[in-house]
């Protein structure tokens, strides 16, 4: 069935929930394996509460929502579709994404199918709501490469600071935190690191919601114009922290400042 004929909400979906106990138990997991990007996903789903849903919904109704669900658009097919943007700049979103993603090891598709070993898609309701919430797992690396957090310990918090601030989902908000309280129990660090979560909170909220935007205009934009319309503020307490665990011996393998705030 086409998304734009599908249910808003099919029958069944839960809208709201607050599930601690199971939130603790796959956080528990995260904190054994960092890589373990699964327990993410259980986390954002046991609290997944209604200010996300509205939020979606609000998307979902208005002309730009109705008219992306009906192109249909594949996000992750396109952004690993790496020919398809050669002609970009090299300042480009574009090229950039490529950069980070072939750096990374990452690609779009492995994040989907990080998401379905919690969840099949044969189980996933069939709704609009569910095309919505696939918009915000597809972007994530955008955030990355937009915000230019790195995927770090620190960075990821950051990140997902920023993330709550343009998805609303506690789970999100909870893993930055508790994170790094968990890593702050590891080590002795006079990096204010809960300021700089907070400091991707400001600027997730003052941005546009990038998930909202149509993603094949984007990546072919200029970065630093990007940047500029969709209001995303430099991380300057992230990057100070970085400098000084690296100061302190207690940077992680895989911290590395963006080739800008090298040169800043």
């Amino acid at each position: 069935m086409a998304v734009i004929d599908r249910p808003l909400v099919a029958p069944g979906r839960k809208t709201s929930g607050f599930r601690p106990l199971k939130v603790w138990k796959h956080f528990r997991k995260l904190v054994a394996d960092k890589e373990d990007t699964e327990q993410v996903f259980h986390i954002i789903e046991a609290l997944k509460g209604r200010k996300g849903h509205r939020q979606g919904w609000d998307f979902i109704r208005s002309d730009e929502g109705q008219r992306m669900m009906r192109e249909e658009v594949d996000i992750p097919a396109i952004l690993d579709d790496h020919a398809r943007w050669a002609d970009c700049g090299p300042n480009t979103v574009a090229q950039h994404y490529m950069r980070f993603m072939k750096r990374e090891g990452l690609s779009a598709a492995g994040l989907v199918a990080e998401s379905h070993k919690w969840s099949p898609p044969e189980q996933r309701h069939q709704d609009q709501t569910e095309w919505y919430f696939e918009r915000l797992r597809d972007t994530h690396d955008l955030f990355h490469v937009l915000t230019s957090y790195g995927r770090d310990g620190l960075g990821e918090a950051c990140l997902l600071g920023f993330s709550y601030e343009q998805n609303h989902n506690l789970g999100i908000l909870f893993i930055a935190y508790a994170g790094t309280r968990q890593r702050m129990k590891e080590v002795q660090t006079k990096a204010p690191l809960f300021d700089a979560i907070r400091e991707g909170r400001r600027l997730g909220k003052a941005a546009a919601k990038i998930a909202h935007e149509d993603i094949e205009q984007l990546m072919r934009e200029d970065i630093d114009a990007a940047r500029k319309r969709l209001n995303i503020g430099e991380p300057v307490l992230y990057r100070q922290c970085i400098r000084q665990l690296m100061d302190e011996g207690l940077a992680d393998e895989d911290m590395r400042l963006p080739e800008e705030a090298l040169a800043a």
